[in-house]
């Protein structure tokens, strides 16, 4: 089976600047070619718009605009989960030998329509992400006696981390206390408990094993797994517990042939504050009621191996460009290109990427 790696990246400052999709994912594409050597817009065979704004023509928009001319180009539309969708499409397409270099490019607005869906409106006055975490949290908090500070210390923590990130949405620190005096949104989560929507683009650029050689320190895409519920929530095993992250784990670690215990730095989707608990054991970092123990020793001892450029929290979280940014930071990472941020002796990343209440997971594994 023809490998594939990722051979190029580039970003965009998430803000909440009002700028137009096109300009958000022209900024990030100019990025990728300004920082990745031997690459002509000829050579790019694919060209994939994650985004959640699929009113447009926005493939083949970006295309024209940046002087490709590709044979394959489309839009790829899974909510907050649309970034490593697009890259596993990508993959895909270069695996098959339809294509030997694809560019991925994720791109929203601070006000994209994904941030609430029509689907949710049985829900009521509850149909805004918070109350899905809220419910989480709630039963997460039953279930295994998690705390109000718990949630802040993986706020705190990731807010630490985007300190070092050019990129995130603020560079603001914020205590443990800070957090716990934020506003609260609901009965469970504060207002810095949740990641921001804001506007932003993150590009990345695959390529296969064998046009791989043409480029600096290519990483390659070891593991994918993906699975989708449902679209409701209720749909999970139990309320405590984000069962399609399991098995998209499994899919991934499997596929991979490695351990939970090989990974060296992780990007996980946290969207809220119980998500990043939640997740690091679904994974299986750590046993069931473990995550909140498992952040707070990563706080206390400065250790940012669990989302080094902020997460989503510190980061921001522009819905479409959100899954690619994680891509981009491992890649930084196992290249050790990360700077400040830089993971000691990295070897195998991680990335979770997910969708409305874990109703859809992706987990990627990538090697240097």
């Amino acid at each position: 089976m023809n490998k594939v790696a990722v051979v190029g990246y580039g970003n965009t400052k998430f803000s909440n600047e009002d700028k137009s999709i096109e300009s958000l994912l022209t900024s990030a594409t100019k990025s990728l070619f300004d920082q990745t050597k031997n690459i002509e817009q000829d050579d790019i065979d694919v060209v994939l718009v994650s985004t959640n704004d699929n009113t447009k023509y926005l493939s083949a928009i970006l295309s024209e605009l940046t002087g490709i001319s590709p044979k394959i180009a489309h839009t790829v539309e899974n909510l907050c989960s649309s970034g490593t969708n697009s890259i596993v499409s990508a993959y895909s397409y270069i695996v098959s030998g339809l294509a030997d270099i694809a560019l991925v490019v994720g791109a929203d607005r601070y006000d994209c329509p994904g941030q609430i869906l029509e689907w949710d409106v049985s829900r009521g006055e509850f149909k805004h992400p918070v109350f899905w975490a809220s419910v989480f949290t709630k039963a997460h908090k039953r279930e295994f006696k998690t705390t109000q500070e718990d949630l802040a210390v993986v706020s705190a923590k990731n807010h630490t981390n985007a300190k070092f990130n050019p990129h995130a949405y603020s560079n603001k620190t914020y205590s443990i206390d800070d957090v716990l005096q934020s506003k609260f949104v609901t009965d469970d989560l504060h207002l810095l408990d949740c990641s921001k929507p804001c506007s932003g683009a993150s590009a990345v650029l695959l390529a296969s094993e064998n046009m791989a050689k043409k480029f600096e320190q290519p990483i390659w895409i070891k593991g994918i797994g993906q699975k989708t519920t449902s679209a409701s929530l209720t749909k999970n095993e139990d309320l405590t517990t984000m069962t399609s992250t399991k098995i998209a784990a499994k899919q991934a670690f499997d596929m991979a042939k490695i351990q939970v215990n090989d990974v060296d730095v992780t990007e996980l989707h946290d969207a809220f504050t119980i998500c990043e608990i939640m997740a690091l054991e679904d994974i299986g970092f750590v046993k069931k009621g473990n995550g909140a123990s498992y952040v707070r020793n990563l706080y206390d001892t400065q250790d940012n191996k669990i989302n080094p450029r902020g997460g989503l929290i510190g980061s921001g979280h522009p819905l479409g460009a959100t899954g690619v940014a994680q891509v981009v930071e491992i890649t930084q990472q196992l290249q050790n290109k990360a700077e400040k941020r830089q993971i000691k002796n990295a070897n195998v990343g991680l990335i979770h990427n997910m969708s409305a209440a874990a109703t859809s997971s992706t987990v990627l594994l990538l090697q240097s």
